[in-house]
């Protein structure tokens, strides 16, 4: 199969910076124990699950083209979705918290492509393709819930970070990896989870991020709905974990009304969960949402919200009240009784009018950064964005004039002015100095030798948000990710024991009826003694025709590694019992 990733109408949507964290998903990789594991996992969940999930789950399940029997391949997936509006793309593990958020904004589901060893069939931290695959895509077939989605990662991708946030998630992906990744020493997974504890630890003030990812992991991830006392389950968590789906709906996991205070949960990845969230239908994850949307700078702006940008570290935008956007770095501002007077960013930034970047005011022309005041003029009750063209004249706010504007808070700007841009409602933007002098009291912010100064207009700053407002004025297309998902080279016996599962498995499909199932059994009780999947399908292939010999072997086997291996007793009874019912209906 090409390696090569397939497009369509919704993917072809993505801006390029989130092309960078799309690979593709080699589906010739998986081995016939991958396949295995998605099939005993599904029969498993969709078998418990036909009780306890919500029924669009089940609905979802026919409608986006996912397979019981098979990991689901992206291309086929992809040509289904499209039919609800959406699409799925390949990553590699855990992607930044805002990338994964953006690529829902684009109606498109981040879907990690490798799927957990055996060993962690009942649950892993890392994200894998049965949890991405069979647990957020089903559920996206209600439209409600998809349009929650959609809703979700548009307001969570310009959620604000802060420094501490990203170590974080750099921990929590190491975690994961290291975790999910086969030979894995006891030493280093404790080490890593140290690292994880810690950080959490120190993280302070929760950032805007960290809250609505709290949101994002009680709803989408670990969501119920229905009543406290008898909910249904919709997370893709629970949906793909054949162990916390069971024992989330014992009365061990607390069930609370999911409500905005949700956003101050913390939960540890790597951990069931001790409570859980219960909604009473779809349409109030809307509401807490914007609920939470309320209290981000993206719709409150001012002070806090270029606090937030400064200590983000990161790329930010605010927008004033005339609808200019500044992006950049932002790393400090001066204020006056509660008040942003003065903005200032470091390094390349751009400035921007309704998401769209002003001509000649990009990062060439704004490379070492950009300082600007913020507010209304002293002594003059009507703001500079208001004037008229005759009021402009009046306090000579004209071209070709030499002029000192005092602002409330002390910031003076002298110079002549050469020009001015308006936006759309005529309301002047921006005006351009030349041989202008900046100062704050006895600071100077800018001297005329530095060139031509652009001054924003704006009285106020309405609001503060994480990313660049125009795409194309940054060059994004800039992750590395400091891990990567561990394959180690695969032993002589791992390749044997796969070989065996690939003849067990071209038998039920009809690939090759010529196998004898006796001998893989002899082989597997030789060579691999501990396995015990492949000696549950085996069960399936003789229990369905009836081989009665064959089942006591197979069964007394399964027996012998239930005492040797007590941990996987549980599972070897559920595929039995599963294959029975199978069979029975």
């Amino acid at each position: 199969m090409s390696n090569t990733i397939e497009s369509n109408p919704i993917l072809n949507r993505l801006p390029k910076h989130l092309m960078q964290f799309i690979k593709p998903q080699n589906y010739e990789d998986y081995s016939a124990i991958d396949q295995a594991v998605w099939r005993y996992v599904m029969r498993k969940n969709v078998d418990f699950l036909s009780t306890v999930a919500h029924k669009s789950y089940l609905d979802g399940l026919n409608q986006t083209g996912i397979s019981i029997d098979s990991i689901p391949n992206m291309y086929g997936m992809n040509r289904i979705l499209k039919d609800i509006g959406w699409a799925a793309v390949a990553v590699d593990g855990f992607i930044p918290p805002n990338a994964f958020m953006e690529f829902q904004a684009y109606n498109v589901l981040v879907i990690a492509s490798d799927i957990r060893q055996l060993e962690n069939i009942k649950y892993t931290p890392a994200p894998d393709i049965i949890h991405e695959g069979a647990g957020h895509a089903p559920i996206i077939a209600n439209p409600e819930y998809a349009e929650y989605l959609r809703r979700f990662g548009e307001i969570g991708c310009k959620a604000i970070s802060s420094a501490k946030d990203y170590q974080l998630y750099e921990a929590v992906r190491a975690l994961s990896i290291i975790k999910e990744a086969p030979n894995s020493s006891e030493s280093d997974i404790a080490a890593t989870e140290k690292k994880v504890e810690d950080l959490q630890q120190n993280m302070g003030e929760p950032s805007e991020m960290a809250l609505i990812r709290n949101l994002h992991w009680w709803t989408v991830e670990y969501g119920l709905i229905g009543t406290l006392e008898h909910p249904k389950i919709y997370g893709a968590g629970l949906l793909s974990s054949i162990g916390e789906s069971a024992w989330c709906m014992t009365d061990e996991v607390k069930k609370l009304p999911y409500d905005i205070n949700a956003a101050y949960k913390d939960f540890d990845i790597t951990k069931p969960q001790p409570q859980l969230f219960v909604i009473p239908d779809f349409a109030h994850l809307s509401l807490v949402l914007e609920e939470f949307a309320n209290t981000m700078s993206l719709r409150k702006g001012g002070l806090s919200g270029i606090n937030k940008l400064i200590q983000s570290e990161a790329l930010g935008t605010i927008e004033l009240s005339t609808g200019l956007q500044i992006s950049g770095i932002f790393t400090s501002i001066i204020e006056s009784n509660g008040n942003p007077i003065y903005i200032q960013t470091t390094g390349e930034t751009a400035l921007a009018y309704r998401e769209k970047e002003l001509v000649g005011h990009g990062t060439n022309t704004h490379h070492r950064g950009f300082g600007s005041p913020v507010g209304k003029l002293k002594g003059i009750n009507l703001a500079i964005e208001d004037m008229s063209p005759r009021d402009l004249s009046a306090y000579a706010i004209y071209e070709e004039q030499r002029i000192t504007l005092e602002f409330e808070g002390g910031i003076k700007v002298s110079g002549e002015i050469i020009t001015g841009k308006r936006n759309l409602q005529g309301k002047i933007i921006l005006i351009s100095f030349k041989n202008c002098t900046v100062t704050h009291n006895e600071t100077t912010l800018f001297f005329p030798e530095w060139g031509v100064y652009d001054m924003a207009v704006g009285k106020d700053i309405v609001s503060a948000y994480s990313g660049p407002a125009d795409l194309n004025s940054f060059d994004l297309i800039t992750h590395v990710p400091s891990t990567k998902t561990i394959h180690v080279k695969k032993s002589t016996e791992q390749l044997q024991l796969e070989a065996l599962y690939q003849q067990i498995r071209d038998y039920r499909e009809n690939k090759n009826k010529t196998i004898s199932r006796t001998k893989v059994l002899e082989q597997l009780i030789e060579k691999h003694p501990n396995d015990w999947l492949l000696s549950v399908e085996l069960y399936e292939l003789a229990f369905t025709a009836n081989e009665s010999n064959l089942c006591e072997s197979i069964l007394n086997h399964l027996e012998t590694v239930k005492q040797n291996r007590p941990e996987v007793g549980l599972l070897i009874d559920d595929g039995l019992e599963i294959v029975k019912q199978t069979v029975s209906v």
